[in-house]
């Protein structure tokens, strides 16, 4: 794994070794503490975009682990602006060990590891969302005891996080049932990698628009908010079109008894969930946000210790 930029280029096994690690690291770090496996590495966050979850949550692995983060700001970098995208990979990379990035465009990402020396991670791009991702397939896993057989529906706005659902759902062989209003589905050029990950695995994929069908007998029921970031433009359309896909306790109430709801953060409450579910027992939303943590020092001890996993 030289670097981390979609789950879509990683293998089953590739996903499994992930999540077999963050559950070690997890458990150690409950027991006492992390091993100071990243001593003396430095891990460079660009941010084009604010954060909680994904700044606070590298920022901490990296110092669990016994390394360092620098957060570097969009004034800072200028990523593409100041200076070429090319350009603050060749230099970043002579002084980091990896490079995380929360991007607008995935093609900034791509090509921050096209120049890259050492490994880039896409903390979050439009195309995909895959630490996200990873983070939810822990979750669900922790909870099931597995993940082949399972039946993960997302509900909402066909975007880059139900991009890395899909991609991560049907490698690992889980169903994934997605419901989308009109025009905003996800891409078909996604839903083909979808459908094609799902044939190699023995898994199924549906897309519809009717969140009833997509949530019937769904071990996992997923949602994001209707409007992502730089969306801001859209959201009064948006609001229009997305209330028939709240997750709410009637939605819940056609998934199965144990089914668990799920949602990325930051919530939106009262539009694509209700307090009611977001705050109930099928609730793990902050199981997720905890399991970033975890996910994470899996990726960074991948890429940057690999001869001791």
């Amino acid at each position: 794994m030289r670097h981390f930029l979609s789950l879509a280029d990683l293998s089953a096994d590739d996903i499994q070794r992930l999540l077999d690690l963050a559950i070690d690291l997890k458990q150690e770090w409950r027991q006492g503490g992390n091993r100071p496996i990243l001593a003396n590495k430095t891990l460079g966050m660009i941010f084009q975009k604010p954060s909680l979850r994904t700044r606070v949550s590298f920022d901490v692995a990296m110092l669990h682990l016994g390394g360092h983060a620098l957060y570097l700001s969009p004034e800072e970098i200028g990523l593409g602006k100041r200076e070429s995208i090319a350009d603050v990979a060749r230099v970043l990379s002579r002084y980091v060990d990896a490079i995380m990035a929360r991007v607008f465009a995935h093609a900034h990402v791509v090509e921050l590891a096209r120049y890259s020396r050492v490994p880039v991670i896409n903390g979050l791009s439009d195309y995909s969302h895959p630490c996200q991702g990873l983070s939810d397939l822990l979750t669900i896993y922790e909870i099931f005891g597995r993940l082949r057989g399972l039946k993960l529906a997302y509900v909402g706005d066909g975007n880059n996080v139900a991009t890395s659902l899909l991609f991560g759902a049907t490698k690992m062989g889980m169903d994934f049932a997605i419901a989308s209003p009109p025009g905003y589905h996800l891409p078909a050029e996604v839903m083909r990698l979808g459908r094609e990950f799902a044939a190699q695995s023995g898994s199924t994929v549906i897309e519809t628009e009717s969140p009833v069908e997509a949530a019937r007998d769904a071990h996992i029921i997923y949602t994001d908010v209707w409007t992502s970031m730089g969306q801001e433009a859209e959201m009064e359309v948006r609001l229009k079109v997305f209330p028939p896909y709240q997750v709410n306790a009637a939605l819940v109430a056609q998934a199965r008894p144990d089914v668990r709801v799920m949602h990325c953060l930051p919530a939106h409450r009262g539009q694509e969930i209700t307090d009611e579910v977001a705050d109930g027992p099928h609730s793990v939303i902050f199981e997720q946000a905890e399991n970033r943590l975890h996910a994470q020092k899996a990726i960074l001890v991948q890429l940057l210790r690999y001869d001791i996993v």
